[in-house]
């Protein structure tokens, strides 16, 4: 089987991932703030190896959550401000938009200011500060799309939310491991990623930080570990609020914290320069294929993701085909980001999704090639 669908999980895992999954299964549990038969506190390690990862000085600042979808429900319902005080994107993906438009008691209209992308999937920093309202609050960015690859330049746009005393927001979904992230060069007051994509851990992983600006409410309650006296919080005082509660999934914390050990034992730059010579050499083939439309081709920036479509083909088709055929595994459909389509122009079919990992061989993208030349002629 050869695995292009990276974007929504990578696979393979290290060997590295695999163990620490395993021996944190078989061995005696992982309790965060309780007792434990372990020496090694995995989540005060596991951030900070983020902290590294992402290039910020306090560890502490990061919360475990069950991914990106859950760590945008949390700021978006944690900061509690209307949909119509954000500025958003064409490219954001549905965890951000479904949040936004389904605040429970909160009006939705005129809705946030969403900033058009171009036909490679690039959003403009200027065209953003133009776009600014009086009353807007906070950015919110999605810093590689999922359906193009294209990268936006976010510090740029931390540069613009600092200028107008903003709130900044970046979403790392499909850039956290495979491209740099720079949170304090960058001024980035809040980051989500997950940690079953470029960060190699395994699915239910992933989390957010919250810097010094942001003042969240809590959206969950329970036990956490600590203070079990507390009952009631003086939500004035972050640092009275707890954020991580319930048993937290241990075995995936210690997967993530190898897989992040494993990316900056390589390095992300070294990352992502190989799946960029990877992605070049796709492109450069689908743009030469008769028939083919490939969508972010041309964006200055791009990460390990591309869409494309075929002239004879609906999406589905032939992936359909390139799987059942072939066995050539990739996604297809709007991706979970309705908006970006209709400015790229692959709307309302969306299209056929291509993403590699560090573990994509030159093999797997020759059998690529040689399944798409066939099925194309």
């Amino acid at each position: 089987m050869v695995y292009l669908n990276n974007a929504a999980t990578t696979w393979p895992k290290p060997d590295c991932v695999l163990k620490a999954l395993n021996d944190a299964a078989a061995g005696l549990p992982q309790g965060q703030f309780r007792g434990t038969g372990s020496s090694i506190d995995v989540f005060a390690e596991l951030k900070k190896e983020l902290a590294a990862l992402f290039h910020t000085s306090d560890p502490a600042r990061f919360v475990m959550t069950s991914g990106a979808t859950d760590s945008l429900n949390y700021l978006i319902r944690g900061l509690g401000i209307p949909a119509d005080e954000y500025c958003i994107t064409a490219t954001e993906h549905n965890s951000v938009l479904r949040p936004l438009y389904n605040i429970p008691g909160i009006a939705v209209d005129p809705g946030p200011v969403v900033v058009p992308c171009d036909r490679h999937g690039i959003v403009d920093p200027d065209l953003m500060e133009k776009s600014l309202r009086a009353g807007t609050k906070v950015i919110l960015l999605n810093h590689c799309s999922n359906v193009t690859g294209a990268v936006q330049n976010a510090k740029a746009v931390g540069e613009i939310a600092r200028r107008h005393g903003l709130i900044f927001l970046l979403d790392t979904s499909q850039s956290a491991g495979c491209l740099p992230v720079d949170i304090d060069g960058w001024g980035v007051d809040g980051l989500v990623f997950t940690g079953h994509k470029s960060l190699l851990g395994v699915q239910g992983t992933g989390g957010f930080y919250a810097g010094a600006r942001l003042h969240l409410a809590p959206v969950r309650f329970g036990g956490t570990g600590r203070n079990s006296r507390q009952i009631t919080y003086d939500f004035q005082d972050p640092a009275d609020i707890e954020y991580e509660t319930g048993t937290q999934n241990g075995p995936g914390a210690a997967a993530l914290l190898a897989g992040v050990r494993w990316i900056l034992e390589k390095s992300v730059e070294k990352i992502a320069g190989e799946e960029h010579a990877k992605m070049t050499a796709l492109i450069d083939f689908l743009e030469n294929l008769p028939g083919i439309t490939v969508f972010g081709a041309d964006a200055k920036n791009h990460g390990p993701v591309l869409s494309f479509r075929a002239d004879r083909f609906s999406p589905s088709d032939l992936s359909y085909i390139l799987q059942n055929s072939y066995g050539i595994v990739t996604r297809t459909g709007l991706h979970c980001a309705p908006l970006i389509h209709r400015f790229i122009g692959s709307d309302p079919g969306g299209t056929v999704r291509i993403s590699v990992s560090p573990f994509t061989t030159e093999e797997d993208i020759l059998s690529f090639e040689e399944a798409m030349r066939e099925i194309m002629s």
